[in-house]
This record gives C-alpha cells, sequence and structure tokens, in this order.
C-alpha cells in the first residue's frame, strides 16, 4: 500500500516561514567554532549550509551566477557549492539576519521551483542540527509531503531515490506516509527525508525494520 502526501503551494510557504526563524533561533545561539564545523554536505561547514538557505530569498546576482556556472562547467552541484560558499563570507550576524528579515518572503530565482523550497530547508536543518547534536523536530505533514516531491524528483537533483530504494517499503512512523514494496524501512519522517537525499550513513541509526540490513550491507 502506497501513502503520499502533499501540501498546497500556501501551507507549504507557511511551512517554509516558520522553518526559517526556527533554524536562525537555532543559529544565533552557535559559537563561533559551531558554524565551522562540518555539516552532513559533503564538503560543507554549517556556515556554507546556512549561506545555502538564504541563497532561495536573496538570490546572487544573475553576473555571479553565470560566473559560477561557467566556472562549474555545467556541474549543478559544484555550481550549488560556489554560490554558497560565495555567499558564506557574510558573517553568522549578518547570515542569521538574512534568514529573519526574508522568512515571510516567496522570492524563488530561476530556475528554482517553488515546490522545492520546503523540503530543501527541512533537509538543510537537519544537516545543520545532526552534526551539532541538537534536535530540530521535522512537522510531520510537511515532512511527508516533502517526503513525496523528492521521491517524484528529477534533474537537477541526484538523490536517486528511487533507483535506491524502490525495492523496500518506507514508512515513516510519525507521519502517514508510506511508499514502495518490499521489506519494510521504518523510522521518524525526518530520517526518512534523510534517506530519501542521500544521507543513509545519518538516518540509519534512527531507522528499524527488515529491510535495513540489506540497505546499509548494499550501500
Amino acid at each position: 500500500m502506497t501513502t503520499t502526501a502533499r501540501m498546497s503551494m500556501d501551507e507549504s510557504w507557511q511551512v517554509v516561514a516558520e522553518q526559517r526563524l526556527a533554524l536562525a533561533d537555532l543559529l544565533a545561539g552557535l559559537s563561533e567554532a559551531d558554524w565551522e564545523k562540518p555539516s552532513l554536505c559533503a564538503g560543507w561547514r554549517v556556515r556554507d549550509v546556512a549561506a545555502h538557505v538564504t541563497l532561495i530569498p536573496i538570490a546572487p546576482s544573475p553576473s555571479s551566477l553565470l560566473v559560477d556556472f561557467v566556472k562549474a562547467r555545467g556541474n549543478y552541484p559544484r555550481f550549488n557549492t560556489m554560490a554558497s560558499q560565495r555567499r558564506a563570507v557574510r558573517s553568522p550576524e549578518q547570515l542569521v539576519h538574512d534568514l529573519r528579515s526574508t522568512a515571510g518572503s516567496r522570492t524563488v530565482p530561476r530556475p528554482v521551483s517553488p515546490a522545492n523550497v520546503m523540503w530543501d530547508l527541512l533537509v538543510h536543518a537537519q544537516d545543520i542540527a545532526i552534526p551539532l547534536h541538537i534536535d530540530v523536530p521535522t512537522p510531520p505533514r510537511a515532512g511527508a509531503a516533502a517526503a513525496t516531491r523528492i521521491w517524484e524528483l528529477r534533474w537537477p537533483f541526484t538523490f536517486g531515490s528511487r533507483r535506491r530504494l524502490e525495492s523496500f517499503t518506507l514508512t515513516a512512523t510519525d507521519a502517514d506516509w508510506t511508499i514502495g514494496t518490499g521489506p519494510e524501512i521504518a523510522g521518524p519522517i525526518s530520517a526518512i527525508l534523510l534517506l530519501l537525499t542521500g544521507r543513509t550513513e545519518a538516518a540509519t541509526p534512527m531507522l528499524a525494520g527488515e529491510g535495513l540490513r540489506t540497505l546499509t550491507t548494499s550501500s
């Protein structure tokens, strides 16, 4: 049985506003050393992830984006890293202010889809929080809608969720969401989001089920 979830764009934007403010509060409480610690994103510090999530409401200039895209030779992950690290030169105080002052913004630069803003923010909040051993709850209904969106994603996102996980039944234990066929892997929706986006090592301690052993031995 497959049970997915969706939210209207108005509902999604409300979640985005709430989560931007929550993330700003989290970041405001970090030490200088915390900002420089590695996040769950390979090669990205906490600072880089924080900077990345400000790129949606405060888009870089078209000229700087073009320069980064050319330097990245069209490689989207490399381009994303360059743009995020460019923004990360801002101070922690500036980045926190950027998040708070644009919490309610619905501005989305091209070619970003508005449908991707919520899941991106929910996942990146965990990218920051988990390495710092901070508990950041994922709103269950929003997390379920985000999981549905990620499952349906195509280029430029290279998570390969269906290819990696379609032989399992993925079940959220705190939300009305399940998908796939085969041995079950179950856990909170925050862990499901991490698993869907390729953060298997971080997700595994929060997961259970008969499919988990197969997943970890094949990863």
